[in-house]
C-alpha cells in the first residue's frame, strides 16, 4: 500500500553538477532504515526540470533496483508536453516503478478540459497506476477538485497529491471522489491535519531530513491520534518552514550535505544555498534531531 511518509527524494549530484549515483544508493538506504513508507524518484525535489531524459530514466532505474521490492517506489514523469509524459511514464513502466506521479503542465495554463485530456491521454496510453499532482505555485495552474472527479473516473489514476496547502480541498475530493482515491499532501506544513482530516499520506520534502519523524507523524495521525501528532510535529515545524527559505530543494539539498549524506552539488538555475540562512536550516535540523546540539556557542 502507498501510504504514509513518501520522500520526495533529492538527487544527489557531485559538486560540478554530474550525478552522484553512489550517494543515491547510500541514501535510499538510509531512508528504508529509517521507515521511510515509499519513494518518490525524480519529482520537484529531485530536479526533474534540469534532468535530461537519460539522466531522469538513470535515476528511476537505479531507485527501482536499489529498493529492491522493500518499499512502493513512484516516478515522477509529469511533463507539460503530453507527448514527453506519455514517454516518460511509458520508460518508468519498463523500469519496473509501482506508480507515477504527474504534475500539472506547467508554464502553458491549460484549461481544466485541457488538464483532464492530458491526464487521460497518459493513462490510456500507459498501464500503470498513476498520481495527479496539483501545486499551482510552481505550475501556474490549479487543477480543481471537479476535474479530479472527472479523472478519478479513469481506472488507473488512484490518487492526487494536492500541494496547494488547502485543507478543505480533502474534503471536497474526499466527497467527490470517495474514500478509495488515494490523497497525498504535498504540503509539509499542513500534512498533519490532511493525514488527521482522512489523507492516506504525504509525499514530503521533510522527510529527507528527519525521515523517522515523518513515518511517526503519519502513523499518529492516520491513526486519529491528535496529541502525539501534535507533539510530533512540533519538532518537524521549523523544518517544514525553513527549507522552503529559498527555492525547493536548495535548502535541502544543503542540509542532506551537512548530515554528510550527500555531496554539495546542485545544477544551474538553482544555487547552493545562501549563506545567511545557514543558521535557520541548522536550528531546524537540531529541533527535529537531525543533527545534534553544538556544544560551542
Amino acid at each position: 500500500m502507498m501510504e504514509g511518509s513518501l520522500v520526495a527524494l533529492v538527487t544527489p549530484m557531485q559538486p560540478d553538477g554530474t550525478l552522484d549515483l553512489e550517494s543515491l544508493r547510500r541514501l535510499i538506504e538510509f531512508h528504508l532504515a529509517e521507515g521511510t513508507d515509499g519513494i518518490v524518484a525524480v519529482g520537484t525535489t529531485g530536479e526533474s526540470a534540469t534532468l535530461d531524459e537519460d539522466e531522469h530514466c538513470e535515476v528511476i532505474r537505479l531507485t527501482i533496483e536499489q529498493v529492491g521490492g522493500r518499499v512502493p517506489v513512484i516516478a515522477g514523469t509529469g511533463a507539460n508536453s503530453t507527448t514527453e509524459a506519455i514517454a516518460l511514464t511509458r520508460e518508468a513502466k519498463e523500469l519496473g516503478a509501482d506508480a507515477c506521479l504527474l504534475v500539472t503542465p506547467y508554464y502553458n495554463k491549460p484549461t481544466q478540459e485541457g488538464l483532464y485530456r492530458h491526464y487521460r491521454a497518459v493513462a490510456e496510453a500507459v498501464d500503470i497506476p498513476q498520481i495527479l499532482y496539483n501545486v499551482p505555485g510552481r505550475t501556474a495552474c490549479d487543477m480543481l477538485p471537479d476535474t479530479v472527479a472527472r479523472l478519478a473516473g479513469v481506472p488507473n489514476i488512484i490518487g492526487i497529491k494536492e500541494a496547494t496547502g488547502k485543507l478543505d480541498r480533502v474534503i471536497e475530493i474526499q466527497r467527490l471522489c470517495g474514500r478509495d482515491f488515494l490523497l497525498y499532501s504535498g504540503d509539509d506544513a499542513t500534512a498533519r491535519e490532511f493525514c488527521l482530516m482522512g489523507g492516506h499520506g504525504v509525499i514530503s520534502v521533510t522527510a529527507n531530513v528527519a525521515p523517522r519523524l515523518m513515518h511517526e507523524l503519519c502513523v499518529a495521525a492516520r491513526q486519529g491520534d491528535r496529541a502525539l501528532a501534535g507533539d510530533i510535529d512540533a519538532k518537524l515545524e521549523g523544518l517544514h518552514r525553513e527549507l522552503f527559505i529559498e527555492s525547493n530543494p536548495i535548502p535541502v539539498k544543503w542540509a542532506l550535505a551537512e548530515m554528510g549524506l550527500i555531496k554539495t552539488g546542485i545544477r544551474l538555475p538553482l544555487t547552493w544555498l545562501s549563506e545567511g540562512c545557514h543558521g535557520a536550516v541548522r536550528d531546524a535540523m537540531r529541533q527535529a534531531g537531525a543533527i545534534q546540539e553544538s556544544h560551542h556557542a
